[in-house]
C-alpha cells in the first residue's frame, strides 16, 4: 500500500523567497520518502530594505503580494494539502514586518509565521541532516542566509550547541557586520569545538549549493578548504558582470556568493575543518519535514 501526500513550504529569506513543493511517499514497512516536486525561487531582496532603512518598502510589499498570489495558485494547481510559510531575519527586523504579514494574509490569503533564529536553526536541523551525520564524527553545520547565519555542532549523532548570528550575505554587502560580530562567531566556534578532533563542516544555503554544483562533484563527496579558498579568490578576481556572463550566475547570486564564501572559510579555519559536505537541504526542506512529523 502506497500513499502520496503533497506538502509545500514557503521560505521568505533576506535574499530571495522560495516555494518548495514536496511529494511525501508513504509505504508500509519502508522509510517515508520526501521527493521534491517543484522549487520556485523569486529574487526579492528584502534584506536590502530591512537592514538599511529598517522597513520593507512599498515596492517590495507589492512584489511580495504578487509572488504570494502566484505561490497560492501554484499550490492549488499542484493540489497541495498542507503548507507553511516562514519568514526569517529580514521580516524579523523590519519594523513593519508584522504589518506586511497582515497585508499578505489579506491580499494573498497566505499566513506567514515570522520565526526567530533559534527556531530557524531547529527547523533546518529537522531536515535530512541525520542522513549525513555519522555517530562517530563531529560536525559543524553552517547555514548562511542573507541576514543571519546559523551554526550547530553535532557530536555522537546529537546536537551539542546551536546559535544564530546577525551575519549574512546581504548585511556583509552593505558593510553592516562589524568586527565584534566576527569576534563573537570566532569565540563561539573555538569554545564549542575545542574538545573535538577532526571536525567536518556541513554547509547549506543557495551560495554553497551553487559552488558545489560548479565543482561537478558527486553529492556525497566533500569540497576541500583549499578548493573553497581558490574559488573565493577566483570569484573575487571577476567583476559582477563577468560572474553573470562566465559562470551563468543569477543577478542576485553574483554579488552575495563572495561574502557567503567568506563565512564558510572562516568557519572552517576557526573550527580546524579541512572539508565541507554540501547536502541538498535548507529551511524549506526542514519546514516540510517538521510539518509532517508534527514538530511545528
Amino acid at each position: 500500500m502506497i500513499s502520496i501526500k503533497k506538502y509545500a513550504a514557503i521560505d521568505i529569506g533576506s535574499n530571495a523567497m522560495r516555494l518548495l513543493i514536496t511529494n511525501i511517499v508513504e509505504q508500509v514497512g519502508k522509510e517515508t520518502q520526501f521527493n521534491k516536486s517543484a522549487l520556485i525561487r523569486v529574487p526579492i531582496r528584502l534584506g536590502q530594505d530591512a537592514f538599511t532603512v529598517g522597513e520593507i518598502t512599498e515596492e517590495n510589499i507589492d512584489r511580495m503580494v504578487d509572488a504570494m498570489k502566484a505561490f497560492k495558485l501554484l499550490m492549488k494547481v499542484y493540489k497541495v494539502e498542507q503548507y507553511m510559510a516562514c519568514a526569517t531575519s529580514a521580516m524579523r527586523e523590519a519594523y513593519n514586518g508584522k504589518e506586511v504579514a497582515e497585508i499578505i494574509k489579506k491580499k494573498a490569503d497566505i499566513k506567514i509565521e515570522i520565526i526567530d533564529g533559534k527556531k530557524e536553526a531547529a527547523i533546518i536541523a529537522s531536515s535530512d541532516l541525520h542522513q549525513f551525520i555519522r555517530t562517530e564524527q563531529t560536525y559543524l553545520y553552517v547555514d548562511v542566509g542573507g541576514g543571519s547565519t546559523e551554526f550547530s555542532l553535532f557530536s555522537d549523532g546529537k546536537m551539542i550547541a546551536s546559535k544564530s548570528f546577525k551575519n549574512g550575505t546581504v548585511r556583509l554587502l552593505n558593510n553592516m557586520v562589524n568586527d565584534i560580530v566576527w569576534e563573537e562567531i570566532e569565540k563561539w566556534i573555538k569554545i564549542n569545538t575545542q574538545e573535538y578532533d577532526n571536525i567536518t563542516l556541513i554547509g547549506s544555503g543557495g551560495n554553497i549549493n551553487k559552488i558545489f554544483k560548479l565543482s561537478g562533484k558527486l553529492q556525497e563527496k566533500p569540497l576541500s578548504y583549499m578548493y573553497l579558498n581558490t574559488q573565493y579568490q577566483y570569484l573575487n578576481s571577476l567583476t559582477y558582470e563577468q560572474r553573470i556572463a562566465e559562470l551563468a550566475l543569477n543577478t542576485d547570486r553574483a554579488d552575495v556568493i563572495i561574502p557567503a564564501l567568506s563565512i564558510y572559510l572562516k568557519a572552517m579555519k576557526w573550527s580546524g575543518a579541512t572539508k565541507i559536505y554540501v547536502p541538498k537541504i535548507g529551511l524549506s526542506d526542514g519546514i516540510v519535514k517538521a510539518m509532517y512529523y508534527g514538530k511545528i
